[in-house]
C-alpha cells in the first residue's frame, strides 16, 4: 500500500501540519484553508498511517481526528507520546466531557469539536504553535528552590535532572513559576494559554495541571497549590 501523504497546494517553507482525519471533503477543505494562510499540510486518512507519519516526519503541530480507521485517535495520541512531544490538536465529534477529558489526559494540547469555524481552527494552531516555541523567546530563566527553567531552551531541570514536558505543561510551569507566590486563575491561565476564555465545566487546564503536579513531584512536598475556587499557585521558598 502507498503511504505517501496527501499534501496541500501551499508554497514550501510554511509551518508544516499533518492532519489525521478520514472525511476526506473536510481535508480538501483545510488543506486549501491552510494553504491559503500559508502552511504546508499533509493528510493521512487513517490512525496507522498518521502514527507512522507522525514519528518519521518532523511536524510542527499534528491536527487529530479522535474517530478514524484502523486505529483511533486517542490511541495514536498515547503512542506518539511515548515518542514524541509535538504539539497536538484533537478534533471530535463526540461532546461529553468525559471523552475531551480522555484527549488531554493523553496529552493534547488543545481540542476542538466538531462542526468548527476553520478561523478559530487557524486561531488555535497559532497559539499551540506559539506556544511551542515557534516564536522567538526573550523572557530570561527563572530559579525556584531546587526547579530551573529557561525558556531558550524550553528545558525544565528538577535537582539537575530533565523533566520531561510537554509543551503546554512547559509554559503552565513557565507562568505559575514567574508568578510564585500569586494566586494565579484558571481564565487567566487560559487566557494567556488560549487566547480564549473557558467554559464553565471545561477542565483542561486542571488536567494539565494535574500531570505537572505529578511530574515535579520533590520528596513528597508540593510545589503547586491547588487555591479552591481561586486558581493554582507556585510556592516560593
Amino acid at each position: 500500500m502507498n503511504e505517501q501523504p496527501s499534501p496541500s497546494p501551499a508554497t514550501e517553507g510554511g509551518p508544516s501540519i499533518l492532519l489525521v482525519d478520514d472525511d476526506s471533503e473536510l481535508c480538501r477543505l483545510m488543506s486549501e484553508y491552510f494553504a491559503s494562510k500559508g502552511y504546508r499540510v499533509e493528510i493521512a486518512p487513517d490512525g496507522r498511517m498518521g502514527l507512522r507519519l507522525a514519528l518519521r516526519r518532523s511536524y510542527e503541530l499534528i491536527i487529530l481526528d479522535v474517530t478514524i480507521p484502523t486505529l483511533d485517535g486517542l490511541d495514536v495520541l498515547r503512542q506518539l507520546r511515548q515518542r514524541s512531544d509535538v504539539p497536538v490538536i484533537m478534533l471530535t465529534a463526540r461532546t461529553s466531557q468525559r471523552d475531551r477529558i480522555a484527549g488531554l489526559e493523553s496529552g493534547a494540547d488543545d481540542y476542538l469539536p466538531k462542526p468548527f469555524d476553520p478561523g478559530e481552527l487557524l486561531a488555535r494552531v497559532r497559539a499551540v504553535l506559539r506556544r511551542a516555541g515557534h516564536l522567538p523567546v526573550r523572557r530570561t530563566p527563572v530559579q525556584i528552590g531546587d526547579v530551573q527553567l529557561n525558556p531558550g531552551t524550553r528545558e525544565v531541570h528538577q535537582n539537575g535532572r530533565l523533566i520531561a514536558l510537554t509543551s503546554i505543561e512547559f509554559d503552565i510551569l513557565d507562568l505559575l513559576m514567574r508568578s510564585a507566590g500569586r494566586i494565579v486563575s484558571r481564565d487567566e491561565m487560559a487566557t494567556i494559554l488560549y487566547q480564549r476564555q473557558i467554559t464553565p465545566y471545561e477542565r483542561s487546564v486542571d488536567v494539565h495541571v494535574s500531570h505537572l503536579r505529578k511530574k515535579l513531584e520533590s520528596a513528597g512536598h508540593p510545589l503547586i497549590r491547588t487555591v479552591r475556587g481561586a486558581g493554582y499557585m507556585f510556592l516560593a521558598e
